[in-house]
């Protein structure tokens, strides 16, 4: 189905990461490590913060949020090369497409809005520490937590169901690892400049921006801060409590930047950014906020020597 102007596709079918042969194994084997210790780092957050009462805090409620969004959007991107290496079948409905490409951006969305949110929860944690409890109480977490899952859900509808609608397509060929949103648009053989402008105006602008104009406001404050702090043990504690989430903003926002607004990237350079962005940094998140963070670790130990005095 590679005729120009093709008026229907019934399925996709996905290159993969790469198309030489002899890489098929060594991909599928780095993918599913990835997928593995991805999955077994983020469920890791998950259960000690539920487990340790010493984790009941809002930066741990955020993280535990966080841990949510990476093991999803890893799920929902890397099994299809996962899937297809075992069955040798690279077609996916084009219903499949569609709500796969949904859920990555959903997903991804979330997690720039999530980490948002994270930099309020640190502005305030250093800017108003007497406060803290009062500001970031229950219900301001949950209520936060609940604005980035469903905000990004509704932000995600209109393009996902403008491009459903396209019914001319000029290949079935979908040269990525999984349904993405521009790969498919460019296949399109039908007007695709509305979509084009609400991609680079809502998409941009408020979908990606928005998010890392309120990071960095929040960081301004809390730079501030802390250069009125007097001694240098006061100054590295309080850059200690942000350590860990500005090292995940600037990993995800330097890998977004380095996929999308770098012209002269090949798009076999973009497909491996974007494995870098779908794998690794769902994959390093949990290393970052833990190995950075000594009460992770402190819980990690009491879980263990817990566990190793009941058996």
């Amino acid at each position: 189905m590679n005729e120009k102007n093709t008026t229907s596709v019934a399925y996709f079918v996905l290159k993969g990461v790469s198309d030489v042969p002899e890489l098929q194994v060594p991909v599928f084997l780095l993918v599913l490590h990835i997928y593995l210790i991805t999955l077994s780092g983020n469920l890791v957050i998950l259960i000690l913060v539920c487990l340790d009462s010493h984790l009941h805090t809002p930066m741990y409620f955020f993280l535990c949020n966080l841990s949510i969004i990476d093991i999803c959007s890893t799920t929902v991107t890397l099994h299809k090369i996962l899937v297809n290496f075992v069955t040798g079948n690279n077609e996916v409905s084009f219903i499949g497409c569609i709500i796969q490409m949904y859920f990555f951006t959903w997903l991804s969305c979330g997690d720039l809005m999530l980490l948002s949110a994270m930099g309020y929860d640190r502005y305030v944690a250093v800017c108003k520490p007497l406060y803290y409890t009062t500001i970031m109480n229950g219900k301001v977490c949950a209520g936060l937590a609940i604005f980035c899952w469903v905000l990004s859900l509704l932000q995600m509808i209109p393009s996902t169901f403008i491009i459903s609608q396209f019914s001319c397509y000029t290949s079935n060929i979908i040269n990525h690892f999984f349904c993405d949103l521009i790969p498919l648009m460019n296949l399109s053989c039908s007007d695709t400049s509305f979509l084009e402008l609400l991609i680079y105006t809502h998409g941009g602008l408020i979908v990606t921006f928005t998010p890392f104009l309120l990071t960095f406001i929040s960081y301004v404050f809390i730079i501030t801060t802390i250069m009125k702090i007097k001694t240098s043990t006061g100054r590295s504690k309080a850059f200690y409590t942000c350590s860990s989430h500005i090292t995940a903003v600037m990993l995800l926002y330097t890998t977004l930047i380095c996929q999308y607004l770098t012209p002269s990237s090949t798009f076999k350079s973009s497909k491996l950014l974007s494995l870098f962005n779908t794998a690794m940094v769902p994959m390093l998140n949990p290393f970052i906020y833990s190995l950075k963070n000594k009460d992770v670790k402190s819980a990690m130990q009491r879980k263990l020597k817990y566990f190793i005095s009941t058996v």
